[in-house]
């Protein structure tokens, strides 16, 4: 091509045109959030059986070698000197300000790299409540310098990107990226986010990362993504100058080639094939065909089973055949994903037909029939049945079949829908915990506060925990309830009075000693993991660890013997943001 001869008789103004493109997007400034205070007929199908990555963890197969690799010697310097440039600008990766939190730069710095490894392997490992999560993301995304011992900066930083992938507050993890531009540092962050745009159907959203970053894409996966939503945005000149320059440095792949020569308006021949290799590459089988159909099977991607649900392009179930118990068996999988509507679902069950005496004796004639048909028919005599008794027989039944396929979650909305039409006092004493746990939503938490002046934790001495009190009022107003609890002979300092009291101290408040005898302190309480991290001021570690304590519990949850521990160690380490978060959670009533 003309192009490229030209482009090859000036190496350097390549390299240029490369980095100019790379940089003509808009920089955003976003500000950090506190998150406390969020309340086929004719389509050859390409099955891929190459070896998987740590990338595969999230999507698909391993991407090619970068074409980066394939460069000049001259080009791979400049890369490296850039590489090495960003890499002493990512020494400090994060959204939060440490003094926002009571935190510090170093809060890593003094933690070992080998315990600190085995603390987020067990917490990675749990399913975190609400209060643990936000925590998590305080400690994780509070900007910091690398741990230094005995863990590598890829470690480190894969700790990160495990996490927010886990979590997945996909606008989170879009600010971290885009605040840091570290797609280069985070490819599998990066490649997690978009592919989960994009298997929404949402083009806009996966290619809003690159629209916003101003460095040159290393990753090949991410560059031919990059690729894409330039002919997406109208930029065709663009995408044709980075594909022959792509090309020209040795990049080969022939079907990502083809779906976008199309795009470009140069198509030889329209290509059918349509590739599971990527949530992209599918997408361009879909993109380029007008005519895209594609029967996914049990072991589809669930990206694509996403894919196919927001594109409408999985089965009308008006043409669904009833005895065709293979597809509704993927149905109900798709259902359990929430890629089918439960209502669709079962409007197919309702299709089944069934003999007198298989809808009289439902207990008994399920068990003979496939697990779909015995599903159907438990359904069905749900409908029937008048007896609340023996309706909810059918419901736990019903719930169990699904689960025993590994579809839990087939079987949520249908079945609040069951359920709010009976009252607690209709249920049989025996179906009570399986009706509460199916109806009720969890909980919303109560910021409203109500204050008990005749019990210590729950009086107006909590707001010194928002800011409300001065140093010298509220010692005065301290020392005045404490006098009262000596004289009442009847009142029981409880633990939530201690942690109180204790966390006022540990501000350097001081409190009278005649009232030093009120309570003892036992001090074997906290655990001796934590208090060596504390000696040690791994503040981090320290941090990853309470996180595992609190685990699935939400904090006003915990027995009063772990908070006591939980707040001891924010006091002895002076964090006091978060202590004061938790305290305001734990120690007033909330209506």
């Amino acid at each position: 091509m003309k192009i490229l001869r030209l482009l090859n008789n000036n190496y350097f103004s390549i390299i240029f045109v490369i980095f100019f493109i790379n940089n003509t997007a808009i920089k955003a400034e976003n500000q950090p959030v506190d998150i406390w205070k969020l309340d086929q007929n004719e389509n050859e199908v390409i099955k891929s059986d190459n070896n998987q990555d740590d990338l595969d963890d999230v999507n698909f197969e391993a991407p090619e070698p970068s074409i980066y690799d394939l460069q000049s010697q001259k080009e791979t310097d400049l890369v490296q000197v850039d590489s090495s440039i960003g890499s002493q600008q990512v020494k400090i990766l994060g959204l939060y300000d440490p003094e926002d939190y009571d935190l510090k730069m170093d809060m890593w710095s003094n933690s070992n790299g080998d315990q600190l490894k085995s603390l987020f392997s067990n917490v990675n490992k749990l399913n975190l409540s609400r209060d643990a999560s936000e925590l998590m993301n305080i400690v994780m995304l509070t900007n910091s310098y690398y741990p230094e011992q005995n863990i590598k900066d890829d470690e480190f930083l894969k700790m990160k990107s495990d996490w927010l992938i886990k979590n997945n507050d996909r606008d989170l993890i879009e600010k971290y990226l885009i605040n840091n531009q570290i797609l280069n540092v985070h490819p599998k962050l990066s490649r997690y986010l978009v592919d989960q745009h994009l298997a929404e159907s949402n083009i806009e959203k996966a290619c809003k990362l690159f629209l916003r970053n101003t460095q040159v894409i290393q990753n090949d996966y991410l560059s031919k993504f990059n690729l894409y939503c330039l002919i997406n945005d109208g930029r065709n000149e663009e995408a044709q100058l980075i594909l022959d320059l792509k090309k020209e440095l040795g990049f080969t792949d022939e079907y990502f080639e083809k779906k976008i020569n199309f795009l470009l308006g140069y198509p030889e021949k329209l290509d059918l094939t349509i590739s599971e290799n990527s949530i992209l590459d599918f997408h361009l089988a879909h993109r380029t065909n007008p005519n895209f159909i594609f029967d996914p099977k049990k072991n589809t991607n669930p990206l694509i089973w996403k894919y196919l649900s927001t594109s409408n392009l999985l089965y009308n179930i008006d043409d669904i055949d009833i005895i065709d118990l293979d597809k509704i068996a993927l149905i109900e999988k798709a259902t359990n994903d929430k890629n089918y509507s439960e209502n669709d679902l079962f409007a197919l069950y309702k299709r089944f037909q069934f003999n007198i005496n298989q809808l009289l004796n439902p207990l008994v004639s399920y068990k003979s029939l496939s697990n779909v048909e015995a599903r159907a028919l438990v359904y069905q005599k749900i409908l029937l049945e008048s007896d609340i008794r023996k309706k909810l027989e059918l419901m736990k039944l019903l719930k169990e079949l699904f689960a025993n396929d590994g579809y839990p979650n087939a079987f949520d909305e249908e079945l609040k829908r069951f359920l709010k039409k009976i009252t607690l006092e209709e249920i049989p004493s025996n179906f009570t915990t399986f009706y509460l746990n199916n109806l009720e939503d969890q909980k919303k938490k109560s910021d409203n506060i109500k204050f008990n002046k005749d019990i210590l934790h729950q009086s107006k001495l909590v707001n010194y925990f928002n800011g409300d009190y001065a140093k010298n009022k509220i010692e005065k107003d301290l020392n005045n309830y404490l006098k009262k609890i000596k004289k009442d002979k009847k009142y029981y300092i409880s633990k939530k009075d201690i942690i109180l009291i204790e966390s006022i101290k540990s501000d350097g408040i001081e409190i009278s000693k005649k009232y030093e005898d009120l309570y003892e302190i036992n001090e074997s309480e906290m655990p001796t993991d934590i208090q060596v991290m504390i000696n040690n001021n791994e503040i981090g570690s320290t941090l990853l660890r309470i996180i595992e304590v609190i685990g699935q519990d939400e904090l006003e949850n915990l027995d009063e013997d772990t908070l006591y521990f939980i707040v001891s160690a924010l006091n002895q380490l002076d964090i006091d943001y978060i202590r004061n978060k938790i305290l305001l959670e734990v120690l007033p009533l909330k209506v």
